[in-house]
């Protein structure tokens, strides 16, 4: 029988063996090549990695970016559809009734100045028959106010006409009431318009 013959493992024996041993600085710098591209390789699957990462981060939140806009519009949108109806209540009978119950110190608050330089001359207010009850008793409890009044059934419950020496003078908190409602429609013109169109 043949001897056995055993391979070796040994790398410097077999590169002797082979005629192929490196010179102990080209060994050096085959590993140091050999840490450079394992460490090069690493720094790009980090780079590649956190790129990635931020890719996804961005899109998760550009997602519940969205996601709160669209909750923030229909919330908007659901509250002012409730507030509607109450709004228009207010405005179709408290502000024309504040409009009524401010129109007499209002009146009053105008007229003092323009009385204070016409002293002699009386100043005639026109005015609605149904608001003369509310005017006229302000009016009295000041006394000295050289004061005419005069009813006009053609003018609005809110509107006074203060007519004085050289000129006259309007108040109408009746329009202003009536912009006021005018301006919540077109408010509310508006929102159905961006829930019906986006």
């Amino acid at each position: 029988m043949p001897p056995l013959k055993l391979e070796v493992f040994d790398n410097d024996e077999r590169q002797a063996s082979e005629g192929t041993a490196p010179a102990g600085a080209d060994l050096e710098e085959l590993r140091l090549a050999a840490y450079e591209s394992g460490y090069s390789a690493g720094w790009e699957d980090a780079a590649a990695a956190e790129a990635d990462e931020q890719t996804k981060l961005r899109v998760d939140i550009a997602r519940n970016l969205q996601s709160l806009s669209f909750t923030y519009h229909e919330a908007r949108s659901h509250i002012l559809r409730s507030l509607g109806p109450l709004l228009q209540e207010i405005t179709s009978h408290v502000v024309p009734q504040l409009a009524r119950d401010a129109l007499a110190p209002t009146v009053l608050e105008t007229l003092m100045p323009i009385a204070e330089r016409a002293s002699e001359v009386p100043v005639t207010l026109v005015l609605n028959p149904v608001a003369r009850p509310a005017v006229e008793p302000l009016l009295e409890s000041t006394a000295g106010l050289p004061v005419c009044i005069r009813e006009e059934p053609s003018l609005g419950e809110g509107q006074v006409f203060l007519i004085f020496e050289n000129g006259e003078m309007r108040i109408d908190l009746q329009h202003a009431a009536e912009e006021i409602t005018n301006c919540l429609q077109r408010f509310y013109q508006v929102v159905e318009g961006e829930r019906k169109y986006g």
